[in-house]
């Protein structure tokens, strides 16, 4: 009992910030992601003889905390809500990452400039409206088709497509939105440099010493 209680530990150490970002991803709260994963290992440990050598349990464990989740919005919630966290890892199998519409100023990003371009998507998810939101990241960050979204989420394929495509056109234009005002605050900072004129520390030449 003591060995698998081991071995468990160390199962819950290797997933668990899997676990947690794909239920903050959904939830948007970090308290309730923090329970979700709770219960998701809780699960996972009644079946951990049979999971622990399962090659596909990392998909395994997305599934139930996914699960849990939608349960959890449509038991407690009143409204769907996101935060989204995404790898790079996850959009390379949809085709689509909305973070290749920011532009860095170098071609080689680093993790810093990787980590600003986060936050700034994680910030304009946030404004789009819920049921736009949730939808687009069940598709393009955990690869569901409309088929399941629209059985997970209880709504007809059609509304699927059809919030997922506002909600990529919305996504864009805020991001457009957002590089024009980056643009003209820069433009402004330039322009203020250029009238910049610092006092003289000497007196000019021929000026009475």
């Amino acid at each position: 009992m003591e060995q698998t209680d081991q071995r468990f530990e160390s199962f819950v150490i290797e997933h668990q910030d899997m676990v947690f970002n794909c239920a903050v991803r959904i939830l948007a709260n970090r308290t309730e992601a923090q329970d979700i994963a709770q219960e998701t290992f809780l699960r996972a440990y009644k079946h951990f003889e049979s999971l622990r050598d399962e090659p596909a349990v990392r998909g395994w464990l997305k599934t139930v905390t996914r699960n849990l989740c939608l349960n959890h919005i449509t038991r407690y919630r009143s409204k769907w809500r996101f935060f989204s966290d995404w790898r790079k890892s996850e959009t390379e199998n949809t085709g689509w990452d909305p973070v290749d519409s920011i532009p860095s100023p170098s071609p080689d990003k680093t993790e810093a400039e990787r980590s600003d371009e986060r936050s700034l998507l994680e910030e304009l998810l946030n404004a789009l409206p819920d049921h736009q939101r949730i939808p687009l990241v069940l598709f393009h960050f955990d690869g569901l088709s409309y088929e399941e979204i629209a059985e997970s989420l209880k709504i007809s394929i059609g509304k699927v497509k059809t919030d997922i495509h506002r909600a990529r056109h919305a996504l864009k234009k805020k991001i457009s939105l957002h590089q024009a005002a980056q643009q003209e605050w820069s433009r402004q900072r330039q322009s203020q440099e250029t009238n910049y004129f610092p006092r003289r520390l000497y007196p000019q030449q021929g000026a009475a010493s």
